[in-house]
């Protein structure tokens, strides 16, 4: 498994409609252990998750059915792969 930092920048007329079916879906996931945190910038243009997935197909295949994605509030995304190495959250070596 991979991990995946995904970044969006919204569309914000379309915002406060959709994000309560936004953030089911990344509850959902989290649940899942599909997404390890996610949630909106400070300013608010945009947000930030943090996802694991076997590859990044298989993410896309995933982030592609967000509402945001599929009711146009994502004015932009970027993917990114990521490869954390030290951290709290990251199981210890035995």
């Amino acid at each position: 498994m991979a991990w995946f930092l995904v970044e969006i920048r919204y569309v914000q007329e379309k915002l406060e409609d959709v994000r309560p079916r936004h953030r089911k879906f990344l509850s959902d996931l989290a649940e899942q252990g599909v997404v390890a945190l996610g949630g909106p910038l400070g300013d608010g243009s945009g947000g930030i998750s943090l996802y694991q997935a076997a590859d990044e197909t298989a993410l896309l295949d995933v982030i592609d059915q967000d509402p945001y994605h599929l009711e146009g509030v994502v004015a932009e995304r970027s993917v990114r792969e990521f490869k954390p190495v030290i951290g709290a959250w990251l199981p210890k070596e035995a």
